[in-house]
């Protein structure tokens, strides 16, 4: 019989690799993995560097190049931002684009990249202007070409996740919508481009709560594939007030699967018994459970704060691998790796992609 895939590995900003289940850190040999900014679909690592932006494959030693987040060609090319002038403020008409949310002295946040084929990649850039928010946009490109694209009058959106599922790319925004980019082809360049990008669910409103004992919810959402499913995967962090701090306590999860025929989002309370989730702001990942000799229903996940959108903070210097079960609705840590909190997410690697 053939063996079952590694488990997944857990990269962290340093370098140090784990192995699970049992934790045992190591590092590549001769293969400097230290100082990635992000990750790509569970095998690459991000480097951004002023010439390029570089995705490199620890396990294979393979890299791909991708044009500079500085480089973002524009369409229309005559894009302008827009204004309205209010007694004593200056705010954006008719709303935030791509032109509004960008210093041009910055380079661009990457707050998400998927690899959706070798002729396409997909980011969220986010803001680098004070005064813009959380908002990111979504820009494309082909491995190899010398820039991004963009479509610079877009609505920019709270984008929380992206996924490619079934030849396309699905952006999920913060409040529950669930969005489709569709792509063309520039006939000058032949680099891909946004044609378009609608709505194929509507999400339901949710509002943080501030209850009794100051304590309050704030929300993270995910988008990931299981069993042939598109699920959202709603994370609520509760949190506690400690004067202007919002300090982050105990997570809980529920688990929304896509009816794109229905164009709604339907709760669904389990995973499955042999499903287990790795759940990351990077990647993210759903597996059997029974091959490894591990209970199923379970979520696997870290604490990740992206870096334009630090919505609180945490009691603890350190963190670890915490793991969610669908059936009792306990949190509990049983991993022995510990490490600092960092603006640079630790992530989850997948060895056999």
């Amino acid at each position: 019989l053939p063996l079952p895939p590694p488990l997944p590995l857990l990269a962290l900003p340093d370098g140090t690799f784990y192995s699970l289940p049992h934790g045992e850190p190591f590092r590549f040999p001769g293969f400097g993995c230290a100082g990635y900014k992000s990750a790509c679909c569970g095998s690459w690592l991000v480097f951004p560097r002023d010439d390029g932006c570089f995705l490199v494959d620890p396990f294979a030693g393979a890299t791909v190049r991708l044009p500079p987040l500085s480089r973002v060609r524009l369409r229309p090319p005559n894009a302008v931002p827009k204004y309205v002038q209010l007694p004593g403020v200056s705010l954006f008409h008719p709303y935030a684009t791509w032109m509004h949310i960008q210093d041009p002295k910055k380079v661009p946040v990457m707050n998400k990249i998927i690899m959706c084929s070798p002729n396409l990649v997909a980011a969220f850039a986010g803001s680098t202007l004070v005064g813009a928010g959380n908002n990111s946009q979504i820009i494309v490109c082909q491995p190899g070409a010398s820039s991004w694209s963009v479509r610079a009058n877009d609505k920019c959106l709270l984008f929380e996740d992206m996924a490619f599922y079934q030849g396309k790319i699905y952006a999920l925004a913060d409040d529950g919508n669930l969005l489709v980019v569709n792509i063309s082809q520039d006939t000058t360049t032949g680099d891909p481009q946004i044609s378009r990008i609608g709505q194929v669910i509507k999400g339901e409103p949710w509002h943080s709560t501030v209850m009794p004992g100051d304590t309050k919810d704030k929300k993270k959402l995910y988008l990931v594939e299981s069993c042939g499913a598109l699920l959202m995967v709603r994370r609520k962090v509760c949190c506690r007030l400690a004067g202007e701090t919002v300090v982050a306590t105990q997570s809980e999860f529920e688990l929304f699967k896509a009816d794109l025929e229905r164009s709604q989002w339907v709760n669904v309370k389990t995973l499955g018994d042999d499903q287990t989730l790795f759940l990351g702001r990077p990647c993210s990942r759903a597996m059997s459970a029974s091959q490894y000799g591990m209970p199923g229903d379970q979520i696997f996940f870290l604490d990740d704060v992206m870096e334009n959108c630090k919505q609180y903070s945490f009691d603890e210097e350190t963190t670890s691998v915490s793991v969610y079960d669908m059936r009792s609705g306990e949190v509990s840590s049983p991993l022995l790796m510990v490490w600092k909190h960092e603006m640079i997410l630790a992530t989850w690697l997948f060895p056999w992609d």
